[in-house]
């Protein structure tokens, strides 16, 4: 479980986060939707300790994330984490891309580093790719690449960082699949997107975030189909 208790984030004078309280069962799939500054992309930096906190507290599975002494590479293991932009080393072929952490980080040798590679980079559909470089596959290639990266570390929690929002529209729909797929394996996600039919049809509970709050939260047929909020209805006015 990732637990959020009266979280708080500020940038000098700017308060992003505002007493977040959220809890995110193991297996649950958690959409975070909102305009952007709103705080999400940094909710996520937060629970994985790339960003500090000033208030508050966020355990996962049991561990206060910025508590003085944990060991938060240690703790990233478990936390798998894509970005908006997919940052891979075009010098290496997807295959040394993938493996590279479970060898470094998590001691594999190169053969069992190689062997989990070419089995995740299968998972994300990409097994006909393994000798290519990042630079000769499309950006909705290169952003399966990057989650088969971090999937590579068999992490329990995997977040998004609104992964689809660097791509092409009709590259869109194949990282979406991916995301899907995971989602059907049980996988644990937060995912900050503007996918609102995605969200929809994948997640188990939204969250909209207005100005650093959760202004509502529940499953996608009450947040997206009926809100009840009038921020997020003109929310997913703009966006339609």
């Amino acid at each position: 479980m990732i637990e959020i208790n009266n979280v708080s984030k500020s940038f000098g004078s700017l308060e992003v986060l505002k007493g977040i309280d959220l809890k995110v069962e193991k297996g649950e799939v958690l959409s975070v939707i909102g305009a952007s500054g709103s705080g999400k992309s940094t909710l996520l930096y937060c629970i994985n300790a790339l960003e500090p906190i000033q208030g508050g507290e966020i355990r996962v599975d049991g561990i206060d994330v910025h508590g003085a002494k944990t060991d938060v590479n240690k703790l990233r293991r478990h936390i798998g984490m894509v970005f908006q932009q997919w940052n891979s080393f075009p010098h290496m072929t997807t295959l040394e891309n993938v493996a590279l952490a479970p060898r470094i980080v998590l001691g594999k040798t190169k053969a069992e580093a190689r062997e989990i590679a070419a089995r995740q980079l299968d998972h994300v559909g990409l097994g006909d790719k393994l000798d290519t470089y990042p630079t000769n596959m499309s950006g909705g290639q290169q952003q399966r690449l990057a989650i088969a990266r971090a999937l590579a570390m068999e992490p329990d929690y995997m977040l998004f960082d609104e992964v689809t929002s660097a791509l092409d529209p009709e590259l869109v729909g194949e990282v979406l699949d991916t995301l899907k797929m995971l989602s059907e394996e049980g996988m644990t996600m937060i995912l900050v997107t503007h996918e609102i039919p995605f969200a929809r049809d994948v997640s188990d509970r939204v969250a909209f975030f207005r100005q650093g709050v959760i202004e509502e939260i529940g499953p996608p047929s009450q947040v997206i189909g009926d809100p009840t909020s009038e921020h997020t209805k003109q929310f997913l006015s703009n966006v339609r």
